[in-house]
Order: structure tokens, then sequence, then C-alpha cells
């Protein structure tokens, strides 16, 4: 499974890597939307994680531009922040994430947490749209 971790900070983005890696993912980074905007018209990732606070564009609205692309759409996308107030997952949610995971991630539960989201979105179809 190719994941597109999209993290505008370095020690952060190495970190996700590696812990994904390890769980047998492929990974490829990006480091601003424009970035993984340019990867998602050479490839197609199976899965997108989405930091919500990168330094210009920010990954909400890069969720919300992917949503709209009928070629790319149907991508679980995973939003990735430190904010864990109940009012921002919903932002989160009704912007196109299919999940959210708190920052700092956990490095032992975090594929868990993937394959629970990835689990559910199967089982329920993407609520999205």
């Amino acid at each position: 499974m190719l994941v597109l971790v999209v993290e505008d900070n370095h020690p952060n983005m190495l970190l996700t890597k590696a812990v994904l890696e390890r769980a047998g993912y492929d990974t490829v980074g990006a480091y601003s939307a424009e970035e993984a905007r340019a990867f998602l018209t050479e490839r197609r990732p199976d899965l997108i994680l989405m930091d919500l606070q990168l330094s210009g564009e920010d990954g909400l609205s890069l969720t919300r531009e992917i949503r709209t692309d009928p070629a790319i759409a149907d991508i679980p996308i995973i939003a990735l922040s430190a904010h864990a107030m109940k009012e921002h997952r919903w932002r989160v949610l009704t912007a196109g994430c299919d999940g959210y995971i708190s920052k700092p991630i956990d490095t032992r539960a975090f594929a868990g947490q993937l394959q629970e989201i990835l689990a559910d979105t199967s089982a329920h179809g993407a609520q999205r749209r």
C-alpha cells in the first residue's frame, strides 16, 4: 500500500514515514500542498495522511480540492493534527477526511489506528460528498 504523507515539519515527516515503513507500508512525502498536488498528477496513492496545518495552503483546503477531482476523490484521507477538540474533528470530517489521528502520533499504535479507520471506511462506505 502506497501512502502519501503530506507534512511540512521535517522531523514529523521522518517519524511518520519510519513508523509506516516499519509496518510494511510504502511511503512518499510531500512537504506542501503544492508538492502533494504535483505528486497526485503523476501517481495515485492508496492513502493520504494529511497534516492540517501546512505552511501556505492548509490541509483542509487541499482535502476539499481532492474531493472535487473524480480521478482521485475516492482515495482515503486521514487527517493528522495537534488539535483534538471535538469541533475541530467535525470540521475535518466535513471537509472530506475519512478519519482523524491526533499528533503527536503514538508510534506503537499508529499503524493499528490507520487500519481501524480504513476498515471502518470500507465497511460503511465513504461518508463524504
